[in-house]
């Protein structure tokens, strides 16, 4: 079994969640692969990444996502008929990447990268307009989130599994303590 846990935007493996579930795992006797590859600033390889990982296993594959990491853990869940569990989810990340058109730096590699319109473009052809097999995915938001309108993501996931918790913020917070239950509710 395995899972992929996919970071944000100018985000990478080094995210707290991430180091989370990495040594939350390492405590548990599972027998779970877990990947969190460092992503492409430039959507379409991040998206190819992701593709070639789901595709490399030939066993059951759960899927984490964090903020744009949950827009593209939509789109591969859709995909691929995968289970997912969305952390604060980027609803309409083409929106706000706007506002990073020009030259960005990673937030903890540092690793500079120009951001184009045509980024832009091809992260509105992932946007998944109608979920049809929303049982197939759990939102997790908090309504403090300070980067994204959580209540966008609870609009577009009505008819998922929906915990929304009052407070937080975009990080999450305590985000750790729903691990049992996501690798529950993934199944693996």
């Amino acid at each position: 079994m395995a899972l992929i846990y996919i970071h944000g935007f100018n985000s990478s493996p080094a995210s707290l969640k991430a180091q989370q579930t990495q040594k939350w795992l390492d405590t548990q006797p599972l027998s779970i692969s877990f990947e969190c590859p460092a992503l492409s600033s430039e959507p379409d390889k991040a998206i190819v990444q992701l593709q070639s990982m789901i595709e490399q296993y030939c066993e059951p594959v759960g899927l984490i996502g964090s903020s744009m990491g949950g827009y593209y853990a939509t789109w591969l869940g859709e995909k691929y008929g995968l289970k997912s569990v969305l952390i604060n989810p980027a609803v309409r990340p083409y929106e706000f990447m706007m506002e990073y058109l020009g030259e960005n730096a990673n937030y903890h590699t540092g690793e500079r990268y120009i951001l184009e319109q045509r980024h832009v473009d091809i992260t509105r052809t992932l946007d998944v307009e109608q979920i049809k097999k929303p049982e197939n995915i759990w939102v997790l938001l908090q309504t403090g989130d300070e980067v994204l309108d959580y209540q966008q993501a609870e609009e577009k996931y009505a008819q998922c599994a929906l915990t929304i918790e009052q407070g937080g913020d975009h990080s999450f917070q305590h985000y750790e303590r729903h691990l049992p239950a996501i690798i529950d509710f993934l199944e693996l």
